[in-house]
């Protein structure tokens, strides 16, 4: 028996929601304790990048198996069972003595929110009408935004007052009571996918759509590279670049959040009149990602007091690759749902994790040659915009045709 679709139900909406929201903050948090966790463990660049990347790490390396759950169990039971591993995870970073004990934590954290945007885009294809899904992707980045800005001042303040293991233990409560709001706020049945279609339907479908990687080009470079920069680089960007104290960037992070979150809610807002006048997710993703392309460089060439402006910019520009996910989700039937949005994810999240990395590594290897710190930043960014350039020309010249059971 599966739950009737309708347009829009707010209980399943908010249950969602704050999963993200807490997933989100999980994310970025390190960005805003940066600082405490450099001082207390004496990390450089790349064992920061390390560390905070574990929970890149492992969410996408659950991202496979989550695909076969989401279609087997649904969202509902998935979602709730993995958010209790992701509070076991808060918990041990936050007791833990040694960095192999916070990267730990880490990756339990990464693992147990692996599923809080998947699940939501499963629920979201189950439970309501097509023409929903593309909003609804951008109403739930506003809910991920906004558990980024409490990383920002709210979290800085808060450190400056318990100290960052009391946050985790703080995050740990809250992800138990999200598991709960979603076990027993959601629908308890689902269209789950049958034996039959388990048999005839599954990863090598997706893998082989040319139509897939086109779009995954986009996932894996822009939204996560946005990921890795967002989570981590941007903080100590205007720390050790611009100079800013910790207190200063933390401030000029929430803006930048409040600026994304406003952006989401505009595109929310746009989009149907968007596509009304026959603008596609194509079309939108090449004129956005140039110009946020263009702002990436000119961060990394022009070095002052208010280039932390050209930050907002990115921010603006980078919401509309929220929308790729989603669209390539409507290509595949509804029982293949759950392991093309985990195959997308895997994809986005397995680039998080290496330009996270990469970027640490990059300004540690330009640091031994002799280039000085401020300079290594400002290289290791060019590169990756040098990168974005190659992604975007073989995304715009690159057309396969969608799968051939479209909207099944």
């Amino acid at each position: 028996m599966s739950h009737p679709v309708q347009s829009f139900n707010a209980r399943i909406f908010l249950c969602f929601a704050f999963a993200y929201f807490l997933s989100y903050a999980l994310r970025s948090v390190n960005a805003a304790i940066a600082p405490g966790l450099v001082q207390d463990l004496s990390l450089n660049a790349e064992q920061l990048g390390k560390l905070t990347s574990a929970y890149l790490l492992a969410f996408a390396s659950l991202q496979i198996p989550l695909g076969l759950w989401l279609d087997r169990y649904g969202a509902r039971k998935t979602e709730s069972a993995l958010l209790i591993v992701a509070a076991i995870g808060a918990l041990v970073f936050a007791m833990a003595q040694s960095y192999w004990g916070l990267w730990i934590g880490r990756a339990l954290i990464g693992a147990g929110v692996c599923a809080c945007l998947m699940a939501a885009f499963k629920g979201f294809r189950e439970w309501f009408e097509p023409h929903m899904q593309s909003r609804l992707a951008a109403w739930m980045l506003v809910a991920g935004t906004s558990g980024v800005l409490t990383t920002t001042v709210p979290v800085q303040w808060l450190v400056a007052q318990i100290g960052w293991r009391p946050v985790f233990i703080i995050f740990a409560v809250l992800l138990l009571l999200s598991s709960l709001a979603l076990w027993f706020g959601l629908p308890k049945t689902v269209n789950q996918a049958s034996p039959q279609s388990e048999q005839s339907l599954g990863y090598r479908d997706v893998i082989r759509e040319p139509y897939f990687w086109r779009m995954s080009l986009l996932g894996i470079v822009f939204v996560g590279g946005f990921v890795a920069l967002q989570s981590l680089w941007i903080g100590p960007w205007m720390t050790t670049v611009l100079g800013m104290s910790p207190q200063s960037a933390a401030q000029k992070l929430f803006l930048f959040n409040v600026v994304l979150m406003l952006a989401y809610l505009g595109l929310g807002s746009l989009l149907p009149k968007m596509e009304a006048k026959g603008a596609s997710i194509a079309s939108l993703a090449i004129g956005f990602n140039t110009i946020g392309l263009v702002a990436l460089a000119l961060i990394a060439i022009f070095v002052n007091p208010t280039s932390w402006l050209i930050w907002l910019v990115v921010a603006i520009t980078t919401t509309v690759n929220t929308l790729v996910q989603p669209h390539v989700s409507m290509y595949f039937p509804k029982s293949l749902a759950g392991r093309a949005n985990g195959f997308f994810n895997l994809l986005i999240f397995a680039g998080a994790f290496l330009l996270q990395w990469g970027f640490g590594a990059l300004v540690e290897v330009f640091k031994s040659g002799g280039t000085a710190q401020v300079q290594a930043y400002q290289h290791s960014l060019l590169v990756y915009v040098a990168l974005g350039v190659i992604t975007l020309v073989v995304f715009t010249f690159w057309h396969p045709k969608p799968p051939v059971f479209a909207n099944t």
